[in-house]
């Protein structure tokens, strides 16, 4: 193994939390939780950070899989911290809609509804970063709804 390889492993299991031996990917949202909490504040650091993860996940994943030899291999978990932090975007800070958004989020992760299903038969960075982007807007969207009823309702 290269040293290219290394560090492949090391982004696209996000510092190695991919390698947890139970539920990596819910762990990666929960630390992209912990992210989120350290630079809500920052709106353009927080959509820098997203673009750069995404970047980074394009750029490794497919790599990934072939060091793996698994399609969608478990441990590659960078596009469930994209996924998260994109569920969270623009949502007005509300502990109450952070909690529900990462409960949506692996919901709609885990269940791919349409066309997050046919995405994730797609090869390679596509179908490893696709489903968890579009399961993030999914979130994001859904949250987006809650809140603005919520602040309609309250005003």
């Amino acid at each position: 193994m290269d040293k290219n390889d290394s560090l492949v492993k090391m982004l696209s299991t996000f510092f190695y939390i991919g390698y947890l031996p139970f539920i990596p990917g819910t762990f990666a949202s929960i630390f992209a939780l912990f992210l989120f909490y350290l630079i809500k504040g920052n709106l353009f650091a927080y959509i820098s950070l997203i673009f750069l993860l995404m970047l980074l996940g394009f750029l490794t994943t497919t790599k990934a899989e072939k060091i793996f030899a698994k399609k969608d291999p478990a441990m590659v978990v960078i596009d469930e911290v994209c996924g998260m932090l994109l569920s969270l975007v623009f949502v007005p800070y509300d502990l109450k809609l952070v909690i529900a958004g990462f409960g949506l989020f692996r919901i709609i992760d885990a269940v791919k509804p349409y066309p997050i299903n046919k995405i994730q038969n797609l090869r390679g960075s596509l179908g490893i970063m696709g489903d968890d982007i579009l399961s993030g807007l999914y979130t994001n969207l859904i949250l987006q709804i809650v809140a603005r009823l919520i602040s309609f309702k309250a005003s």
